[in-house]
């Protein structure tokens, strides 16, 4: 059977693998994205409170994807909970990075008008620091997608959702007739999933960021 064959017979399964992994690796983000700020808002003021949040998640992302999902089998049991523990985990540091950046390179000068014309601490970061770092937390995002989209094929050993099963299927099944197919058809379909996820940040960026902060 010829890799295009392949695909016409298996477009099914293949279609609703790929909606399943799009799915887990998008809802992550939203946690990712939603805790690495929050850290961020709580360190980037201080050197050692980011520099410590940096490095907690950058010794996450050392630990290998492997490990860190059979280490959580045994706590959380299969399928869902260790691929979206896991994920979650791995997206924090490019956006939490960004987020301090991006919070710290914001001119002080328009935080001391915002304070003079008798906005809170909080009004102030929700409505002039945060949008001004949305570029560069918007940047961590794509890191953290792109990152993500391939680390959660890996889920497949633990029963997880995705592209992965196919590939773990072929690995499996090496010397079979189909057995490349199914690698290449799970690569490719991931490839294909972080090309339309990056493709919609570009077109978020350019929704949510104003010409003049993009220049």
């Amino acid at each position: 059977m010829t890799f295009w064959e392949y695909l016409g017979d298996r477009h099914r399964q293949l279609l609703m693998d790929a909606f399943q992994q799009a799915s887990a690796v998008f809802q992550c983000m939203v946690a990712a994205t939603v805790l690495g700020v929050l850290i961020a808002v709580l360190t980037y003021r201080s050197d050692w409170a980011g520099n410590l949040a940096a490095t907690a998640t950058t010794t996450v992302l050392a630990i290998p994807s492997l490990a860190l999902i059979g280490l959580l089998v045994p706590v959380v049991g299969l399928g869902m909970p260790p691929t979206v523990t896991a994920l979650t985990l791995y997206g924090l540091l490019p956006v939490v990075r960004n987020a301090v950046v991006g919070l710290r390179g914001v001119d002080p000068s328009l935080v001391e008008a915002a304070r003079g014309i008798g906005m809170s601490r909080s009004t102030r970061l929700v409505r002039v620091e945060l949008p001004l770092a949305w570029p560069p937390i918007l940047t961590g995002i794509r890191v953290s997608t792109r990152m993500l989209m391939g680390i959660a094929a890996i889920a497949a050993f633990a029963s997880g959702p995705g592209l992965g099963n196919e590939i773990f299927r072929g690995i499996a099944s090496l010397g079979s007739g189909n057995a490349l197919n199914q690698v290449l058809a799970g690569t490719l379909g991931i490839v294909v999933l972080a090309l339309l996820f990056d493709a919609a940040y570009v077109l978020l960026g350019r929704l949510t960021i104003p010409r003049g902060i993009r220049v």
